[in-house]
């Protein structure tokens, strides 16, 4: 891809990510993995959204639920390590199959949400902190299902993020030693894109906390959905 493409990219990325909560992995890994090889794309990407995890923390520390960080953050760190290296074991094909499925299925979840209600409590957390830290170091987009389990316990709009981002960021750190460990690398034309990649992160996510306040954030996931649901499709048919 492209330095200009990926700089565009992550800048949208960011931006929506921040705005709806989960990652802009979920925007990323499925785009880039069209164009460049599953452990470079989920490297690349888990680098991007560390340091994403990091302006969310330093934009919207003012709450944080750290009985929540503590219940999902422990299983995550654990699933997410394990995730990852399974990632770099299994066959490429059939990794993004499942990526094609998880993505299709979590947009279907994004347009009819209505018909699913989880109920909020620490069952859910150590639940969804285990999913969310596997499919993160699997597939790189983790935030999906944590952000669906955080949902449930309806956290004001900075809290919510703050404490997402907290969650991430700790899953992130223990799923990018996993990629390094198994041996997940970049090419130099990459790592100098990712040099520009992470600077432009933050510039979405200051975007994005300009107009957090004004915009629902149920609007971008209704487009996000879209986007998810086409790319997940070709994923799962034609990996």
């Amino acid at each position: 891809m492209e330095i200009a493409a990926l700089a565009v990219l992550t800048l949208i990325a960011s931006v929506v990510g921040t705005l709806t909560g989960f990652g802009t992995s979920t925007i990323m890994v499925p785009a880039m993995v069209l164009f460049l090889p599953l452990p470079e794309t989920l490297l690349m990407v888990g680098v991007v959204h560390w340091f994403g995890d990091i302006w969310r923390v330093v934009l919207f520390r003012a709450g944080l639920q750290w009985r929540l960080i503590v219940l999902f953050g422990i299983p995550g760190i654990v699933t997410s390590y394990i995730g990852a290296r399974a990632a770099l074991s299994i066959p490429s094909g059939n990794v993004l199959r499942i990526l094609g499925i998880a993505l299709a299925l979590y947009a279907a979840f994004l347009l009819w949400r209505g018909a699913l209600r989880i109920h909020a409590g620490n069952a859910a957390a150590l639940v969804g902190g285990a999913l969310s830290g596997f499919t993160a170091g699997l597939l790189g987009v983790g935030g999906a299902v944590r952000g669906a389990f955080l949902l449930a316990f309806e956290l004001p709009g900075a809290v919510y993020l703050a404490t997402g981002a907290v969650i991430a960021l700790a899953i992130d750190t223990i799923r990018l030693t996993g990629y390094l460990q198994g041996g997940a690398s970049l090419p130099s034309d990459l790592v100098a894109a990712l040099i520009m990649m992470v600077p432009t992160s933050l510039v979405g996510a200051r975007l994005a906390k300009a107009f957090v306040e004004h915009v629902s954030p149920w609007a971008f996931r209704y487009v996000v959905a879209v986007f998810l649901l086409l790319v997940g499709t070709k994923l799962a048919l034609f990996p």
